[in-house]
């Protein structure tokens, strides 16, 4: 079975960038729309949740929030990617919305696969 990513950006040259870079070793669904990022929550199983925070529709937290209150029992590792942030909404992010880590752009590639090995294992540790 292949771990699925989803990766939420209004930037299109960061999403075919993570999507090239990662597309042999995950199955990788990517949109520039938050709502569109919850139609797939609904459609698809989901491990991991990537997401920038400054967007147009929503941000990153507010995209968590939504995660949170309408898939209650989803289990999967979520985190924020974004070369903008305020403590104070990472935090929130952190204390209620299950968000697991902050990285920050540009990503490097090797930290980036590390990460997302490490939120494979806490998945499937929960399972």
């Amino acid at each position: 079975m292949k771990f699925t990513i989803l990766y939420v950006d209004d930037e299109t040259d960061n999403l075919n960038s993570f999507k090239s870079v990662f597309r042999r070793d995950y199955n990788i669904l990517i949109t520039e729309s938050a709502r569109e990022g919850l139609d797939f929550l609904t459609e698809n199983v989901v491990h991991l949740v990537l997401t920038d925070q400054r967007m147009p529709e929503m941000t990153g937290v507010e995209f968590l929030k939504k995660i949170y209150e309408l898939f209650p029992d989803l289990p999967p590792e979520r985190m924020i990617v974004s070369g903008y942030s305020k403590t104070k909404d990472i935090d929130e992010a952190k204390e209620k919305y299950k968000m697991s880590r902050f990285i920050s752009k540009p990503w490097d590639h090797v930290e980036m696969k590390n990460l997302i090995d490490e939120a494979i294992g806490n998945c499937f540790s929960q399972n």
